[in-house]
């Protein structure tokens, strides 16, 4: 009888069984990482269990995170709606029918002083999924820290702040590349002296890997945009020994759990490698720290129970791999937002791991297995071929202007979606073990009518401030950016004076114009 080869979802060869090798005796905590960032990892302290919530209005996404904050998540994930990731103001006639719908609706710095309403910035960590908007939705959290009377020193969290990605993958871009190029690294400048304590980017493989990406080319487009990053900062004089360690990961979480543990371990290998050639002597510009998510685009509308099950072992990978934080995706999210439920069941999976299952009490289990350790060797070469052509072509950008990343990513998507259709990849419940379902009843939305109620906000705010100063500050951020000057102190000066999000993004839009693909 003839077998088709085992392969993992990248492609690469598993064989019957794995002989013995000798296996590298790294310590965890040091150079390279392989084992993990920290010496001791679960057994002292627990990864942040970080549940992303946003929807709707500020009013009722402050009411999931307080419950979600009485539920034992120790960190807080902001989901912002398609206008604000985008600069559009709710009122914009682009922004109709979407507003409040994927996340929560932010205009003016009201909407986060609602948002974050009974909740001290400087006692919880806010990990914030923005991108083209990131430093205007920053300058809004550092302008409600200061109302707060915080110390900045203290305030503690992540923007995503990751552009290229959007161009790779997602596509919730404003500027062209090497401008928003810029801005991020304005963003790394001044946090570095004023926000010691915030990771400036997210350097994001999630939303490569939602796109279609294999775990390989996930892996190998990230660490290559962070390369691109870190260039990007060292030219504008940055040191890497100081910036570098407030530079952090996002990764997904698939089906494959050895391939998922094999990528984390070799990330970190590859990072530390990475970061020594770009002239990284401290060790914690070399270490990569990261956050996962589990895959959203593993759940099935199909028996939606069954997503419970695939979320534990994507979370169980994440934590096998030594991941720093974690959201576990509600098992309704194929159909919905998640309702109290599933976030509620999403947020246990987690707690039953840490505190139930046992792999928290050493490090690095996994270590010293045949095929762990020869899968995790495998992964690197695999993605190290990638970047090498990455890195000929003239790096990430030239990549992705080239249209390389995104042509590999469809590929990927394609044949992965056929060999579904061809029953030659099994996803229970959809293509095989079929049921006779009911028509899912209460299902969580939002309602249109929350865009009136957004517009009404907004246009009463624009109605009270102070309108002249308002307009002088516009100006002003224009003038900047046709400078060399960091763009980050005005742009909070206009938040503080309760500019809109979409007028800043207008103002930058005038200088540096729009990206078209």
């Amino acid at each position: 009888m003839n077998f088709k080869p085992h392969t993992t979802d990248s492609g690469i060869e598993i064989k019957r069984i794995y002989p013995t090798i000798d296996v590298v005796k790294e310590e965890p905590g040091k150079y390279p990482y392989t084992r993990g960032v920290q010496e001791e990892m679960y057994r002292t302290k627990l990864w942040t269990m970080r549940q992303y919530a946003g929807f709707s209005t500020a009013e009722e996404s402050n009411k999931r995170y307080k419950y979600l904050l009485q539920n034992g998540t120790t960190g807080l994930s902001v989901a912002f709606d398609l206008p604000t990731q985008m600069g559009y103001d709710s009122s914009h006639a682009l922004a109709e029918g979407e507003v409040g719908k994927s996340g929560v609706a932010i205009d003016t710095l009201k909407d986060i002083e609602i948002l974050f309403e009974g909740i001290e910035l400087d006692k919880i960590t806010t990990s914030m999924t923005i991108n083209s908007t990131a430093s205007i939705l920053l300058a809004m959290y550092i302008a409600l820290a200061k109302k707060q009377g915080a110390d900045l020193n203290k305030i503690s969290g992540t923007i995503q702040n990751d552009l290229l990605k959007e161009y790779a993958a997602r596509g919730t871009y404003i500027y062209p590349p090497r401008n928003s190029m810029r801005i991020i690294t304005d963003i790394f400048e001044y946090c570095n002296k004023e926000l010691p304590k915030w990771n400036t980017i997210s350097i994001s493989g999630y939303h490569i890997r939602e796109a279609g990406a294999n775990a390989v080319q996930e892996l190998a487009f990230t660490l290559a945009n962070g390369k691109a990053y870190v260039k990007a900062a060292i030219e504008k004089g940055l040191d890497i020994n100081q910036f570098g360690s407030r530079l952090s990961f996002f990764f997904n979480a698939h089906n494959n759990l050895f391939e998922e543990v094999a990528k984390f371990r070799a990330a970190r290998r590859m990072w530390a490698k990475i970061t020594k050639d770009l002239g990284a002597t401290d060790a914690r510009a070399q270490m990569l720290r990261f956050h996962t998510q589990t895959g959203g685009s593993t759940l099935t509308a199909q028996q939606p129970q069954n997503n419970i099950v695939r979320v534990t072992l994507q979370a169980l990978s994440a934590v096998l791999g030594g991941t720093q934080s974690l959201h576990t995706n509600g098992y309704d999210e194929a159909i919905s937002l998640p309702t109290e439920e599933a976030a509620r069941i999403a947020l246990r999976s987690q707690q039953i791991i840490a505190y139930e299952s046992g792999v928290t009490d050493t490090v690095d289990p996994l270590s010293g297995s045949y095929f762990v350790e020869t899968l995790t060797n495998e992964v690197e070469a695999a993605a190290w071929v990638y970047i090498h052509k990455i890195d000929a072509m003239g790096g990430a950008i030239a990549a992705i202007e080239k249209g390389y990343m995104q042509q590999e990513i469809a590929h990927s998507a394609y044949q992965y979606q056929n060999d579904i259709q061809k029953n030659e990849k099994i996803i229970v419940g959809l293509n095989k073990f079929q049921a006779q379902e009911k028509p899912i009843e209460n299902v969580f939305s939002v309602d249109d009518a929350i865009a009136k109620l957004q517009i009404e906000k907004l246009n009463k705010i624009k109605l009270n401030r102070n309108n002249k100063a308002v307009e002088n500050l516009l100006a002003k951020i224009e003038a900047t950016a046709k400078t060399q000057n960091n763009l980050m102190p005005v742009i909070i000066e206009a938040v503080e004076a309760y500019a809109s999000l979409g007028e800043i993004a207008d103002a930058l839009r005038k200088v540096f114009g729009e990206y078209k693909s």
